[in-house]
């Protein structure tokens, strides 16, 4: 298509970047980062290992590793490199600041994560190992997060330097030389390599650009704000879609009233028919899902493929306005809720069909924004890892983001300790149970990322992680 041939990026020169999100997220610190700030990190703060396009694992600060047989020890030799001050990188640099990062985690969803890290130590110069209480496939996907990479005095060993422009809440990144980073020297390196512009915009803004010419690439789209990708000749043939894994439902907030009683929390879930829910939208290949854990990620799945196999969407809608009426006629009150949802045409194409099919069955539903006292509100997250634990661990107790177990929690805990790997997918399959029981959550399906990619945008790839390295963007392609 012709696109390939439009805006500033003709495969040399800077690549100007957007990321879906308010502008001054791009230059969020610490251990809670937004999608545009975590891109930023990953591209100037190394971890141990990294994501490359396709969202493979690949060596960073750590050149080589090995994992024991018993999968409970991973032991990385580090590449021979230097921070930013010439100072070399030791092991004990990494051992002092991969325990500060997982003890700062604490309290997050990723501290969750790395809840089975239980030593890193410095075995010489440039050798680290890091302990598990049992073994962990994905580890490795795990410490190439983001908020893993490594600050020291203010500064990383990141591939690319950050600075930002002027007044304005955009960052350039600039690739250092290969020299810099420990690798042998390139010839023709400065006049081959690409800088980086970036910066956070809201999603109607960041499409706008795209389409003018004024950026190459546009990343963190959602379901929210979908219906714009689909807008103007330009964007067609540009949008991307991640096949993405993760979860995209409704958390409880308020269990009063009409939400007091797990079976009406049910009945609201069994009324939706979420194939229904996504045709607006006209995005094919989404996958609705009536369970938090898909059954898909258990060797043997523990549950069929959706709940209330043996009913009808009819019947199911029969039974929930049963159980609102029941409900209405004890208390005396009109079924009403207050549903949490942030800005855009997505959000106003969802909330139309999840109003319909509540109004289906007796109850009233009202918009309102996140944060705003929303009965249900909407938890749009991508996963880190692909394990059911990632999911579980998104209710913990100690997170307050709405309903919880603290039985699922108990058996979470548990399963940290179990080297069989039938007997932890078992404990787990049980705290999932748990919550289910419990009915803390309405699942919809797999949570939305898109992006809009120029067609010089050659080393962009779709992947189910939603993290986009920007590094390989500067890399040259001759």
């Amino acid at each position: 298509m012709a696109l390939g041939s439009c805006g500033p990026s003709t495969g040399s020169g800077p690549v100007d970047v957007a990321i879906v999100g308010e502008p001054e997220s791009l230059f969020q610190q610490g251990i809670r980062l937004s999608p545009a700030a975590q891109h930023v990190r990953a591209a100037s703060f190394e971890g141990l290992v990294a994501l490359d396009p396709a969202g493979q694992i690949v060596p960073a600060i750590a050149e080589r590793w090995i994992v024991t047989d018993d999968g409970r020890s991973y032991i990385f030799r580090l590449r021979n490199t230097s921070w930013p001050d010439g100072a070399d990188i030791t092991a004990n640099d990494i051992r002092a600041l991969l325990r500060d990062t997982i003890s700062r985690l604490e309290g997050t969803s990723l501290g969750l994560d790395l809840a089975k890290v239980v030593e890193v130590r410095a075995m010489t110069g440039r050798v680290v190992e890091v302990r598990l209480s049992s073994p962990m496939p994905e580890f490795l996907r795990l410490l190439a997060q983001p908020e893993l990479g490594f600050v020291k005095n203010g500064s990383g060993a990141g591939p690319m330097v950050a600075s930002r422009d002027g007044e304005a809440s955009i960052v350039r990144l600039s690739a250092l030389p290969p020299e810099a980073r420990g690798f042998p020297a390139r010839e023709n390196w400065e006049d081959l390599a690409r800088t980086l512009t970036v910066r956070a915009l809201p999603a109607e803004a960041a499409v706008e650009a795209f389409t003018n010419g004024d950026i190459d690439l546009l990343l963190n789209g959602r379901l929210s704000s979908f219906p714009l990708a689909q807008l103007g000749p330009l964007s067609r043939g540009a949008i991307q879609v991640d096949p993405s894994i993760g979860m995209l439902g409704l958390a409880i907030r308020n269990d009063g009233g009409l939400l007091s009683d797990p079976a009406r929390r049910e009945a609201l879930s069994m009324a939706l028919d979420r194939s229904a829910l996504i045709e607006p939208f006209g995005l094919g290949g989404w996958q609705p899902t009536t369970w938090i854990i898909p059954p898909s990620l258990f060797a043997e799945p523990p549950y069929p493929d959706t709940r209330w196999p043996d009913l009808s969407i009819e019947e199911r809608q029969r039974m929930a306005s049963q159980r609102i009426a029941a409900w209405e006629a004890a208390s005396g009150e009109g079924a009403e809720l207050r549903i949490g949802l942030p800005a855009g045409p997505g959000s106003d194409l969802l909330f139309e069909q999840l109003r319909d099919a509540w109004a289906a069955i007796g109850v009233i539903s009202v918009k309102v924004a996140p944060g705003a006292g929303a009965d249900l509100e909407l938890r749009d997250r991508l996963a880190r890892y692909t394990s059911p634990r990632w999911f579980l661990n998104q209710f913990n107790c100690e997170l307050e983001i709405g309903l919880c177990s603290p039985e699922a929690d108990a058996l979470v805990r548990e399963s940290l300790s179990q080297s069989d790997p039938f007997s932890k997918q078992q404990v787990l399959a049980e705290a999932h149970a748990e919550l289910v029981q419990q009915e803390v959550f309405i699942p919809l399906g797999a949570p939305v990322r898109w992006a809009l990619v120029r067609g010089a945008v050659d080393t962009y790839q779709a992947n189910q992680w939603g993290l986009h390295p920007l590094f390989p963007l500067s890399q040259p392609t001759t």
